[in-house]
């Protein structure tokens, strides 16, 4: 049958199963969004207010679900907005398809309005990328860039259509039962896939080597210590990771993005590690003598000073990405492949050890920072985890984002939803509305924020409003971009430039003009009591707590030190 471009566009999304996108229209995506219109009986579309958010909720979207999100956005400025989406989406491995129109090709390089060069653009942060100059490549190029965006080490693919594209006709041919993705050539040599069959006892000949001389490094430890990452939780590999853990008698840490592949009730789960690492896991990591890293790529806020990371200790690295192997931590022995298999073949050639000394060790490192001073983030946390201990908890970046990466105890992966590698502020309300789409049973998302980051994002209150999304909206007012302050106070003489938040909004008021229930607390019980409400009404809100302006985060080590220098305890 003969569509147009935008029809082929939307048949390829129902083709791939997607049932929520996330966008912004525009002059140059008129036509999809006139196709979108007569097929909405088969995807939702959820409208942003900004296109940024609208790719941070694809991103949420993906990260919660575990499916590729999906993103809209016109030409020109509406291409660009979502550049610090994408780069976040880059940078913590999130599958996302980013779809944007672009002029006509008759106008390209002639500065026509709202033109711009995005594939260009973000090349560099994108796993792949395509401009389509022919309505006949479209469907083939659209069911690549979903495979490349899941497969291997999962990242996002941006497709730009030209608007003359989307309004050319051609046959569509649909593809039938399980073949949704036509086979890749060669000009895609980055795509990794979980082998299987044939393919899959090859490769078991070939890490065969490696994986015999892991078993017998991990025979020969007498302090063994797992360094969990998100690929863990990408792969599905946490039930492997922690049969590992036992089987060896090894504590375990973990990345940012690696919460909640171990339960922090798990006692062997000592959390996170680096500069607001926990004191048992940098000081664990200092002291062991084999480092098992699995789906980590060892960034620098988790190493501190690289020369003196985990002195002692071999290091075997196991990850999908050959391109992170030896690439900050020199390695005794690493494994390429899809972290759940790689354990599973390892964990038959491990036999059982006993190292209760050195867990006795590891886990009696392990400190309670709470205090009984006044009304403060930890106790915040504490009191959300013992309200709704299973909630998807969201964060902006800063302080708060710390706070809640030491102080909740995630106990399920996908739990937690945040930018580490980009750190991007503003990437919070986006994210957890995005996540809060992708559950249909419509359970709250929370979003632990700071003041200066809610106020990059906060024109999206009227997207939960309207959506009737399950936001519940935690922000830690301190008055002040809290981490560059800390930084201020610890490193450049107590010079407070330009960190100082005193100015509206008044956050009780904005959520009333949202049309959403806002609650200003100063202290726990009435904290508690108003978490306690939003949980059961499932409506969006904002909590404002009021916070010392120089609360810290603790424990911290000055960067370029060791992990185990702490500069404040």
């Amino acid at each position: 049958m003969k569509l147009s471009g935008a029809e082929i566009l939307i048949e390829c999304l129902i083709e791939q199963q997607v049932e929520t996108i996330f966008g912004f229209p525009g002059g140059a995506v008129l036509p999809i969004y006139d196709a979108l219109y007569a097929r909405s009986d088969r995807i939702s579309h959820v409208l942003t207010a900004h296109e940024q958010h609208a790719g941070h909720a694809a991103d949420g979207y993906a990260r919660r679900t575990g499916r590729t999100g999906v993103c809209l956005a016109t030409s020109g400025p509406g291409a660009t907005n979502l550049v610090t989406a994408i780069a976040t989406a880059y940078m913590d491995s999130s599958p996302v398809v980013f779809i944007t129109g672009n002029v006509p090709q008759s106008l390209m390089g002639t500065d026509s309005f709202q033109e711009a060069d995005i594939s260009g653009m973000t090349m560099p942060v994108t796993k792949h990328n395509y401009l389509v100059h022919s309505v006949e490549k479209l469907a083939s190029t659209l069911r690549e860039a979903f495979f490349i965006a899941a497969s291997g080490r999962p990242g996002p693919v941006l497709v730009d259509i030209p608007k003359d594209v989307q309004v050319a006709e051609t046959e569509y041919v649909p593809l039938s039962g399980d073949a949704l993705i036509p086979p890749l050539s060669a000009k895609h040599p980055t795509v990794q896939l979980r082998p299987s069959g044939e393919a899959l006892e090859r490769y078991k000949t070939k890490a065969q080597p490696r994986l015999e001389k892991a078993a017998q490094l991990i025979a020969e430890a007498h302090r063994p210590l797992i360094y969990c990452g998100g690929g863990v939780i990408l792969s599905g590999a946490e039930a492997e990771l922690l049969a590992l853990a036992e089987r060896v008698d090894a504590p375990v840490v973990s990345s940012l993005m690696g919460l909640g592949a171990v339960p922090a009730t798990n006692p062997r789960m000592l959390g996170m590690l680096g500069m607001h690492g926990t004191h048992a896991a940098n000081i664990a990591m200092q002291r062991c003598d084999l480092l098992i890293a699995v789906g980590v790529r060892f960034s620098d806020r988790a190493l501190g000073k690289a020369a003196a990371f985990a002195p002692s200790a071999k290091v075997l690295h196991i990850d999908i990405d050959r391109a992170e192997i030896n690439k900050n931590v020199t390695t005794t022995l690493h494994i390429t492949g899809d972290a759940r298999l790689v354990l599973e073949l390892l964990l038959s050639r491990v036999s059982r050890k006993h190292h209760e000394l050195w867990m006795q060790q590891a886990c009696g490192m392990a400190e309670d920072y709470l205090t009984d001073s006044l009304f403060e983030p930890r106790k915040i946390l504490k009191t959300i985890a013992a309200t709704a201990p299973d909630i998807t908890v969201a964060t902006d970046v800063g302080q708060h984002q710390m706070w809640t990466a030491q102080h909740f105890p995630f106990i399920h992966p996908r739990q937690l939803i945040t930018s580490g590698g980009l750190g991007t502020m503003g990437y919070g309300l986006g994210s957890a509305m995005g996540a809060a789409a992708g559950d249909p049973e419509g359970n709250p998302v929370v979003l632990i924020t700071g003041d200066g980051s809610f106020r990059m994002n906060l024109t999206e209150l009227s997207t939960i409003q309207h959506y009737g999304f399950p936001v519940i909206v935690v922000i830690f007012n301190n008055g002040t971009l809290g981490m560059v302050r800390q930084w201020q106070t610890l490193f450049y003489g107590h010079r407070y430039s330009q960190t100082t938040l005193d100015r509206g909004p008044d956050f009780v008021k904005l959520a009333d003009a949202y049309g959403i229930e806002g609650t200003r607390v100063s202290d726990l019980a009435a904290f508690a009591e108003a978490f306690a409400k939003a949980v059961r009404e499932r409506k969006p809100c904002i909590i404002e707590c009021m916070l010392d302006i120089d609360e810290m985060v603790a424990p911290m080590v000055a960067p370029g030190s060791p992990i185990d220098a702490f500069c404040l305890n």
